[in-house]
């Protein structure tokens, strides 16, 4: 919100109601607006405004609005053109498009450019106002959920083997392109079968949990840990040469071997030791495409099945074997 304007019209000290962001030109349509969302029915709202096109912007892109109503015109650029430039930012917050307008394909064109919905100035009344705005709302929601389904893996709220080889991709061709590093570990819990043949696969599901804790604990957040398929997880740490990435799966063998798994049972109280071993592979070091990194990663965690378990072996090692 601006800070030569009031605060929202209807604010209350100490509310935690959801703020709606407005991007419009007009004092007289905020007021306008302000007004309409004190008459909701269902639920309270906050509207806070930004009159220009760059400063909308930069608030749209904070994602820390449940909606926004969005002009069609702003000043000599168009509320269109912020859409489009928004790009990610609307994934976050859902955007209703209003407008003067009735003629021509304005409804169709606010939709293509990210807009979820259009609503015509002369037509809003409080009613149709809520209406549009829960409709959002619940839609983002909705499509944030889907995302989430479709990336994560739903028992450990880790990424996925489907987004894991995506960012590897990326990574991939990030690093190749400006000359720099990554390492791929690939991971496997040691005998894990016999937890869930002991107490029982929601026990095994709680002991991934806690492996993937502590790995996406242990990593830096611009690293990437994903569960790879059964009890195997996979890490991508960007900027990374072989020796660090080494170190960090080290870290992560002992952390996980220091720290067992807790859990209750109907018979009592269990301490579940568990430990893991791990391949570790680098680019360029190890494959000039990142399908042959990871596989020299799943090379080097079969060694290390080899060696007795519960060790980090790195891709040098393969050279030395052959």
């Amino acid at each position: 919100m601006n800070s030569e304007f009031p605060p929202p019209l209807n604010s209350a000290a100490g509310s935690r109601r959801r703020k709606i962001l407005l991007i419009d030109d007009d004092e007289a349509q905020y007021r306008f607006l302000a007004d309409m969302l004190a008459d909701f029915r269902k639920e309270s709202f906050d509207l806070e405004w930004s009159s220009n096109f760059t400063a909308g912007l930069d608030a749209l892109a904070s994602g820390k609005y449940a909606g926004c109503l969005l002009d069609y015109q702003l000043g000599d650029r168009s509320g269109l053109d912020l859409l489009r430039q928004a790009g990610p930012a609307l994934a976050a917050t859902p955007v209703i498009l209003i407008t003067g307008w009735t003629a021509g394909d304005i409804d169709l064109e606010a939709i293509n450019a990210g807009a979820l919905d259009y609503l015509v100035k002369t037509e809003i009344t409080p009613r149709t106002l809520e209406r549009s705005l829960r409709y959002v709302i619940k839609m983002s929601e909705s499509m944030r959920a889907l995302q989430l389904l479709a990336t994560h893996d739903d028992v450990t709220g880790l990424l996925n083997r489907r987004e894991f080889d995506r960012l590897l991709t990326e990574e991939w061709q990030r690093a190749s392109r400006f000359g720099r590093p990554f390492a791929v570990t690939i991971v496997d819990l040691d005998r894990f079968k016999r937890v869930n043949d002991t107490f029982g696969h929601q026990v095994g599901d709680g002991a991934l949990r806690h492996v993937a804790s502590l790995l996406a604990g242990q990593v830096r957040s611009i690293d990437r840990v994903a569960r790879y398929g059964g009890e195997e997880f996979a890490i991508i740490q960007i900027e990374t040469d072989l020796a660090s990435a080494l170190v960090t799966t080290e870290r992560l063998r002992a952390l996980l071997h220091e720290i067992p798994f807790q859990t209750s049972v109907r018979d009592g109280d269990h301490s579940i030791p568990l430990t893991l071993s791990a391949g570790v592979a680098a680019y360029p070091a190890h494959g000039d495409q990142a399908f042959e990194v990871v596989g020299s990663a799943d090379r080097a965690l079969y060694l290390a099945k080899s060696r007795g378990r519960n060790c980090v072996v790195s891709a040098d090692d393969l050279k030395v074997r052959l």
